[in-house]
């Protein structure tokens, strides 16, 4: 039987580790991508991949979530086999999902395509539509071995879809070149399809591998249902439903996006392509940089739900409090330094990425400077949202982005139209709707649970060593510039160095307790961390402040 009292901070590791690795391979796929097809092709690549985006979250985004909750409450009163067939149920409703909403995207592409002012576009999205067949079925599995606070196979699985997403993605990409962008760019878009497929087989694997133990969690229990296949379904339904519009919000609005800023920028006299390659920059080259720091935020999110479910359903109040207290410092830990490093770094690091583009990389380092301060909001909405699923309240979540995606769509209106920041207008709308949606999240967790975190506790110490971190690797950026270091060069070392200044002051200053170093030892029996504890107990004065 699993460990019912484990804090979320081992299998945050792990999702957060992965992540990473997950997001550097995503960004061989994006970098050479954009250099191969441009902003214009990219701009045919991100018409598409939205879209796709919003029907996979619609088939799939609450269902793992409800699965992963579920799964946990049963364990925590002794359930395995209720938890077992809650995901033998739920696999069977994502194929269903899934399928229609394959279909519906494959055979209405032409529609879509046509309504949104984009036809070659249809190209991308039908060659993107199989993938929603895949993805959602390894939604159940992954689902379920989180609910059982097992992360190992969610972040495999992951990690195979990804690598053979850039594998197919990239080489359909120069292979197709030579007949035009929007088939260039429908190669890149069938990636997706061609990573869901053998994720999925990954995630199979490890199932089967698993399944005598699995077998032997409920092989000496009665197995007399405690509640029917239909009330299962109610209850993934009811708990899905909320999350998966909340899911949805975001998307959506992408989508709208699509439309609304290319009219808004075509209003100040920018042409069709000027205005589609405005927008190629902000969602094909800025804001994947800023998706790498929400990684490491959604792999706590994803590691709270089952820990605070489990702990709540048990009335074990102090250690949902602390794992809720937690969260929020760790969120804040991770996204204040990537925020400050994104805002002072934005034209080295645009111009080292895309360096056959430079002009379109320095309006893109526009975007980012601005984005970058939404990466600290977007890691509180993780964080919190975490927690209010985990209670119970999934609904609250979702009222709140709706409010902040509202003010998102008045301010890119407004802002878009202004001449001097453009497509900036937009960056600053998504900013303004995570913002929003952060401060009444933290407002219903105090409403809710009674937790309060305060200012000191969890936000301080990150402002103070993401400022002194920035100004290191902004400075030694510049001056090795100076001395006629190449662009390149010159970021990668200002940005080590940085990393270097932020580590080194997060144990100095012990924003991590030896405690929280000792949860991670669940982690693959990590060597690693038993010496950072050894190291860090002898090094570092404990009243070190």
């Amino acid at each position: 039987m699993k460990n019912k009292r484990r804090s979320f901070v081992g299998g945050a590791v792990i999702l957060g580790a992965v992540g990473i690795l997950i997001k550097a391979l995503g960004a061989v796929f994006r970098i050479p991508l954009a250099n191969i097809i441009g902003d214009d092709g990219m701009g045919y690549y991100q018409t598409a991949y939205p879209i796709y985006v919003l029907f996979l979250t619609i088939a799939t985004a609450g269902i793992p979530t409800a699965v992963s909750r579920m799964v946990a409450e049963r364990y925590a009163k002794d359930k395995p086999y209720e938890a077992y067939r809650v995901f033998r149920t739920s696999s069977k409703l994502l194929f269903a999902t899934g399928l229609v909403s394959a279909s519906i995207l494959f055979f209405g592409a032409g529609a879509i395509t046509s309504a949104i002012k984009e036809p070659d576009a249809i190209y991308c999205m039908r060659a993107i539509a199989p993938a929603l067949i895949f993805v959602p079925l390894m939604g159940s599995y992954r689902g379920f071995f989180q609910g059982r606070q097992d992360m190992r196979p969610t972040a495999t699985s992951q990690f195979v879809e990804q690598l053979f997403r850039v594998i197919c993605g990239l080489a359909l990409t120069v292979i197709l070149l030579p007949k035009g962008l929007p088939m260039a760019a429908a190669g890149a878009s069938f990636g997706a399809t061609a990573g869901g497929f053998f994720g999925f087989l990954a995630m199979l694997v490890i199932y089967f591998r698993n399944k005598a133990g699995i077998e032997a969690e409920i092989s000496t229990l009665d197995r007399t249902p405690d509640e029917t296949t239909a009330s299962i379904v109610k209850t993934i339904i009811f708990i899905a439903v909320p999350i998966t519009i909340g899911a949805s919000i975001m998307p959506i609005i992408t989508s709208i996006d699509t439309a609304l800023v290319k009219s808004r920028l075509m209003t100040l006299g920018y042409s069709s392509a000027e205005a589609r390659a405005l927008y190629g920059q902000l969602t094909g080259m800025a804001q994947p940089i800023i998706n790498l720091p929400q990684v490491l935020t959604q792999a706590v999110s994803v590691s709270l739900v089952p820990v605070i479910a489990s702990s709540y359903k048990r009335g074990d109040t102090e250690f949902m409090e602390e794992n809720i207290v937690l969260s929020i410092r760790y969120a804040m830990m991770i996204a204040m330094p990537c925020a400050f490093g994104l805002m002072v770094m934005s034209t080295p690091i645009m111009l080292m990425l895309y360096p056959a583009q430079p002009e379109a990389a320095v309006g893109a380092a526009n975007c980012l400077e601005v984005l970058a301060v939404g990466v600290i909001f977007l890691s509180i909405v993780h964080a919190t949202t975490g927690t209010l699923q985990g209670i119970g309240k999934q609904h609250i979540p979702v009222l709140n982005l709706v409010i902040g995606a509202v003010c998102k769509i008045f301010l890119t209106m407004t802002l878009t139209g202004i001449g001097w920041l453009n497509i900036r207008g937009a960056a600053v709308g998504t900013v303004a709707a995570y913002g929003v949606a952060a401060g009444l999240n933290l407002i219903a967790i105090k409403r809710y649970t009674g937790v309060t975190v305060g200012f000191t506790q969890a936000y301080r110490k990150p402002i103070e060593e993401s400022f002194a971190m920035g100004l290191v690797a902004s400075l030694l950026t510049y001056f090795l510039k100076q001395f006629g270091v190449g662009n390149a060069v010159a970021c990668l070392i200002g940005i080590a160095a940085g990393a270097v200044v932020y580590v080194f002051r997060v144990f100095q200053t012990r924003m991590i307790s030896i405690e929280e170093l000792e949860d991670m030892e669940d982690v693959g029996d990590l060597k690693i961390t038993r010496l950072l504890i050894k190291i860090y107990d002898k090094f570092i004065p404990k009243d070190f402040m």
